[in-house]
């Protein structure tokens, strides 16, 4: 079988492997779950049938992420965080020439694109949801999700047991084909890198984003018939898809019942033929449709000197306005190094914008540390959420949290929401509870998070 070149982007010094497929009407940047290898895809009949299937609905940009298959690999103790993936994703898609594409995901590779069309909507034309869920772990809203215990068995049955012939038995009957996905998992990633992988994501919870996801979006997910919670796939239960239909504006829901005898969750088995179709029908759909959304997902940083009114006044005028030049310095060759952006500065306080969540909170304990030698303190709030840009200036109501997330912190100190602590997870900040707040002119109590490390 014929197979495209396989090609790398690189996000810094990592490569990230990815491959063409067709010259369809649109970009599609397809991101498979669970297993990944760009190179071992075309050994499958089925696998391969998929891709070219989906290669007649548009160009199909076929990539690996980092820590799988073809892309640098990482080590158990180097897990990245969401955000450098959503960063794999800009440089594949710059690799590949393309503006904008509609995002085809499945399994864990959902949330990724999920968090990918919230924060860059103009890069997005479309989001397809194979399979995918919001969050890991069992919550209040997704209870049907596995808890710790089940986790740890899962965990360790990966590391017993991946890349080996007793796993792949139970995932299909076929000889040819269970031998092929047994090396198509070894290819994949190794155990210890899956097992580590696994452990970092698990408090990943990104419910709290969906609203902020204004692209057409597509869920796709098992049928009604095929819902077992119990079963030790749990990932695949409908119940994520249609959570994800519910909480995301606009989105259509399929539920694709699998035939008998067929293999009940990998998709280019016994849905792939629906599944193709439905897609192709989705985006014939969509270019007929002319839709603009100036909302976005971003992540607002304010920081201000705390006691500046006293400073300035022993300094007196010269002095102070010395200081404070200095101190703006300091705030702008560190909001470059960490990709923010100035949306505004008044007296003696910035406001700036980023476009992931870790950055920003290490942006904001720089400042603070940045700041001491020259005799002050800074307190800084960070807080993830959608935001309107009008004429150019960035409003909403994730702005007004931000700012009285900042003016709630004390000297030195930045506090962050319950939003960044969920998208944060897996990225190394500790994060201490700082309690719950009434933030003036914000509905509802809110708990923040105070940055202690990371």
């Amino acid at each position: 079988m014929d197979r495209p070149e396989t090609r790398y982007a690189w996000n810094g010094d990592v490569a990230l492997a990815y491959q063409v497929v067709g010259e369809g009407p649109v970009d599609i940047l397809y991101l498979q779950g669970y297993c990944s290898n760009v190179d071992m895809n075309w050994e499958s009949p089925h696998l391969a049938r998929f891709l070219r299937g989906l290669s007649r609905v548009g160009r199909v940009i076929v990539m690996d992420r980092r820590g799988w298959g073809c892309s640098d690999r990482y080590s158990p103790s180097d897990i990245a965080p969401l955000e450098t993936l959503t960063d794999d994703m800009l440089a594949v898609l710059e690799a590949a020439d393309s503006r904008r594409a509609t995002i085809f995901a499945t399994w864990e590779c959902g949330i990724l694109a999920m968090l990918f069309a919230a924060t860059y909507p103009e890069r997005t034309h479309a989001l397809v949801l194979c399979d995918a869920f919001a969050s890991y772990s069992a919550t209040d809203e997704t209870p049907w999700l596995p808890d710790d215990g089940k986790w740890s068995e899962w965990i360790d049955m990966v590391h017993d047991e991946w890349g080996r012939p007793a796993w792949s038995e139970g995932e299909m009957s076929d000889g040819p084909e269970r031998d092929w996905f047994t090396r198509y998992q070894r290819g994949s990633i190794t155990p210890g890198s899956a097992v580590a992988e696994f452990r970092r994501y698990l408090a990943t919870d990104i419910r709290r984003i969906l609203p902020s996801i204004q692209v057409p979006t597509l869920v796709l997910t098992r049928g009604a018939n095929d819902a077992d919670p119990e079963e030790s796939l749990f990932l695949t239960n409908p119940k994520n898809g249609r959570y994800l239909a519910s909480h995301i504006p606009g989105a259509r829901l399929t539920e694709i019942d699998i035939p008998a005898g067929q293999i009940h969750h990998l998709h280019w088995y016994g849905r792939s033929e629906p599944i193709l179709r439905r897609v192709d029908r989705f985006l014939a759909d969509l270019r007929e449709e002319q839709a603009s959304f100036d909302r976005v997902l971003a992540t607002v940083l304010f920081t201000d000197i705390v006691g500046s009114t006293d400073k300035a006044a022993a300094l007196g005028d010269s002095a102070w306005r010395q200081l404070v030049e200095r101190h703006h310095a300091t705030v702008r060759t560190l909001l470059a190094r960490y990709r923010g952006h100035e949306v505004d500065t008044a007296g003696d306080g910035f406001f700036a914008t980023f476009d992931g969540p870790a950055r920003a909170v290490r942006c904001a304990t720089a400042i603070a540390e940045a700041v001491r030698p020259l005799g002050i303190e800074v307190r800084a709030g960070v807080h993830t959420g959608e935001v309107e840009t009008i004429d150019g200036k960035v409003s909403g109501m994730a702005v007004n949290v931000g700012a009285r997330v900042g003016a709630a912190a004390g000297a030195g100190e930045v506090l962050v929401s319950q939003t960044v602590k969920d998208l944060t997870a897996g990225s190394g900040l500790v994060l201490e509870d700082a309690g719950e707040h009434e933030l003036k002119g914000v509905p509802d109590r809110w708990r923040l998070y105070r940055v202690v490390g990371g």
